[in-house]
């Protein structure tokens, strides 16, 4: 070969690897393939075109920056509505981060610990009873708390308490607007009187386990929220919008809408023959009255309605250590406790926690592929979030589906972490 044909050669290698530098800019933003993360939109696309859920809003923010949004399906597909960004979704047990966030800030404030005894603030915590199986018998008996129940049991879900759906417990929660007389159990927002009146009842019932015994799901922020109430002066309602979402900038997050914003109400769907979507019935197991409710009861864990857009905000703040811009909520320790693990195994011997007020992911590889130090959890109507500090992302997936039979949670988790290549 002369060196003329060399030359030419060593400058069309050069040129390939130039454009294959270029290429790779090109398909890669933000650590993310473009290329892979269209994989996201066929996969949500596909659980819509298939009927099996109605639709779907997902959000997804790297430094505090959106790297992938995606609407899909209907907000109400017999009015033939389509799913926006904006749509406003039912949060449910997503409620209960912002309801210990608030327990934080008064905990900051001075006007409560996390040691503090429920029954300081609701008198008929102060002495509670557990439900128990008499040995060798088809009989239940009650007998009394080993010690008080405290706030920090209340944060973590390990006060014993939880939603009265078994049996044995819905016959004495049923009479009380409890268990299956609040939906599924955790429903409140049809009740006309104040969340205080409704936990003070609960505390005359016996409950599931031993205070910091084990993890049991159930009324614990609820409960939360009404100490809110106490300590503060104000309604849950209130104290919510002037220290978390009015100052962060989350307009559609409340636990009633008013009558403008409810266009845009997405319709709750649910898995029905051969998992195509049913909608929904009207009342508590189905559309809720978070329109036309009578508007007296802030139920702390399960009671807010939001957008993507505000969740993720809200999630953000907490990511960067209590703050967002010039607006701080709590401070970094604070946040710290809430996303460390405080209950060793009680919640999972595989790796997962609980902090104050989110579950933690204490082991690579025990839920998707988040990163160990990743936090998260969800609702009952399908929706989901998880942020991941190591690779400073927010993750927010909305949907409106009870039951909800889909495995799109696990789908969702992988397909993202499959797109994140940098």
């Amino acid at each position: 070969m002369n060196v003329a044909s060399k030359v030419r050669t060593l400058l069309a290698a050069a040129t390939l690897s130039l454009l294959a530098a270029n290429a790779q800019a090109d398909t890669v933003r933000d650590g993310f393939s473009v290329e892979r993360l269209q994989r996201m939109d066929a996969l949500l696309d596909g659980y819509v075109n298939d009927g099996r859920i109605g639709g779907i809003v997902a959000l997804v923010l790297r430094d505090g920056k959106p790297v992938y949004q995606h609407a899909t399906g209907w907000r109400d597909k017999e009015a033939g509505q389509k799913m926006t960004m904006d749509t406003i979704f039912r949060i449910a047990s997503q409620s209960k981060a912002l309801t210990s966030v608030a327990i934080l800030s008064l905990m900051e404030e001075g006007k409560l610990t996390v040691n503090d005894r429920a029954g300081k603030w609701i008198p008929t915590f102060e002495r509670t009873s557990v439900l128990t199986r008499v040995e060798n018998s088809t009989t239940w008996t009650t007998t009394a708390a080993k010690r008080p129940i405290t706030i920090k049991d209340l944060l973590t879900h390990t006060a014993g308490i939880n939603y009265g759906q078994q049996p044995e417990f819905n016959s004495l929660y049923e009479p009380k607007g409890l268990g299956l007389a609040a939906g599924i159990g955790w429903y409140f927002a049809d009740k006309d009187e104040p969340i205080c009146t409704t936990m003070e009842r609960l505390g005359t019932l016996p409950f599931e386990a031993q205070p910091g015994e084990r993890f049991v799901y159930g009324y614990n922020t609820d409960v939360l929220g009404c100490i809110v109430e106490k300590a503060s002066g104000v309604s849950l309602d209130e104290y919510i919008r002037s220290r978390i979402t009015g100052p962060l900038g989350m307009p559609d997050t409340v636990f009633y809408l008013p009558a403008d914003k409810a266009g845009r109400l997405a319709v709750v769907y649910g898995s029905g023959p051969g998992g195509k979507i049913v909608k929904a019935p009207e009342g508590p197991r189905g559309q809720g009255d978070y329109v036309k409710g009578p508007r007296k009861s802030y139920s702390g864990g399960a009671g807010l309605v939001s957008t993507a857009r505000d969740y993720a905000t809200f999630l953000e703040a907490l990511r960067k250590g209590g703050a967002l811009g010039k607006v701080r909520i709590l401070s970094p320790h604070a946040v710290k406790l809430m996303t460390t693990n405080q209950i060793a195994d009680l919640k999972s011997p595989r790796g997962l926690g609980f902090g104050y007020g989110f579950e933690t992911h204490d082991k690579y590889g025990v839920s998707g592929m988040s990163s160990v130090g990743s936090w998260g959890w969800g609702g009952a109507y399908g929706t989901w979030y998880r942020v991941d500090p190591e690779e400073r992302l927010t993750i927010v997936l909305m949907l409106q589906m009870i039951p909800n039979d889909t495995d799109i949670r696990d789908k969702f988790d992988a397909t993202l972490f499959q797109a994140l290549i940098d």
